[in-house]
């Protein structure tokens, strides 16, 4: 029989304790985790059950069961590892995480090692090693953007469940275009890799040109139809409707997963699917082109071809593009959706609720 956990039964400090933890905005991420796994667990949840909604491993669940339970909330912090001891104190580790969290420099938008070793007069490199420590980076910062789409949980449902329940009889197709595609040459012959060095190249460049690319991708098989175009219009959209058509068999159903341009939604593409009712259109949230497989499939061209090439007309850059396709269509790897809608829309949720705190936490 498998082993039930012991349960854990909080006192109303420790339950206060542990909400502070995954509610502060400024809490480690670490620690913050190791708290809402004790928080599920005294709700009597099982580890399997916690770690599928926190999305961690099982054994992760078991281990800081067992350290809650044998050393309370203070079992949630970092043990002392083995080695020379530190010659810093809890008090300046704190001002050194808090100061990276709370707080920018004088005149300077963030942190560096060495304006904060100068501000708190300590040495640099342990203000590095504390960093790396909690996993605090000031100098990088990412980008998001949060749907505003009053459909969002409706859209979301419905494209997920076609990822991960393709209907019978079918052909799903995640449909996009990347546009202004650039056909760019260096203005002086690249330098190749050597032993020891990387390739180099002159940060100028000579502009010969855009194209634009409509793919598709097979969600089933991997497979991408691509053409690319001069512009991208709606005309072209539909010329590209057209390349898909002619390549489909004529008694399958033809599921498109589309964003919310508006070249997709023209009178002239409105008029070519009347004709075709075996089309049927999914389209994404506002600002989730996240949702749409074929975006991944750009990243990769973009990586692996665009991004390194050097072309001297748009000729050029079109044969590139296209032999990058048929060479992803030799051997085609569907990409595998895992996350399911309620996982998404729980992780926005939270997402949304953290960037509210914070928004609140800044103006107060």
């Amino acid at each position: 029989m498998a082993r039930v956990a012991r349960p854990i039964i909080l006192t109303e400090e420790e339950h206060s304790s542990l909400k502070l933890l995954t509610s502060r905005v400024r809490s480690a991420r670490a620690l913050a985790l190791r708290a809402r796994i004790v928080l599920e667990c005294a709700q009597g949840q099982s580890n399997l059950e916690v770690s599928h909604r926190l999305h961690v491993h099982e054994q992760t669940v078991g281990h800081w069961r067992k350290r809650f339970l044998k050393k309370r909330v203070d079992g949630l912090l970092d043990e002392p590892r083995p080695g020379a001891p530190r010659k810093m104190s809890d008090e300046q580790v704190e001002k050194v995480v808090v100061a990276a969290l709370e707080s920018t420099p004088e005149g300077a938008t963030h942190w560096s090692t060495r304006l904060m070793a100068r501000h708190l007069g300590l040495n640099q490199t342990a203000v590095s090693r504390i960093w790396r420590a909690f996993g605090l980076q000031p100098h990088r910062q990412e980008t998001f953007i949060l749907s505003k789409d009053p459909l969002l949980v409706e859209k979301v449902r419905d494209i997920v469940g076609i990822y991960m329940n393709p209907p019978l009889n079918a052909l799903v197709l995640c449909v996009d275009e990347k546009s202004q595609i650039q056909a760019l040459s260096r203005s002086q012959p690249l330098l190749p890799m050597r032993p020891g060095q990387p390739e180099r190249r002159t940060p100028d460049y000579l502009r010969h040109g855009t194209t634009s690319l409509f793919a598709a991708l097979d969600i089933a098989t991997g497979q991408v139809m691509g053409k690319c175009f001069g512009r991208h219009r709606s005309a072209e959209f539909r010329q590209f409707l057209d390349h898909i058509d002619q390549r489909i068999p004529a008694d399958l159903e033809v599921h498109l997963i589309l964003d919310n341009y508006a070249t997709h939604k023209t009178a002239l593409i409105t008029r070519w699917l009347a004709k075709r009712p075996r089309y049927h259109l999914h389209f994404t949230p506002t600002h989730a082109s996240w949702l749409n497989q074929v975006e991944r499939w750009f990243a990769l061209l973009t990586q692996r071809q665009i991004k390194r090439g050097s072309h001297h007309s748009v000729r050029s850059l079109v044969t590139a593009i296209q032999s990058f396709i048929e060479v992803s269509n030799q051997k085609p790897r569907p990409f595998q959706w895992v996350k399911s809608a309620d996982d998404i829309l729980r992780s926005i949720a939270r997402f949304a609720s953290s960037t509210l705190q914070a928004h609140s936490s800044m103006n107060h």
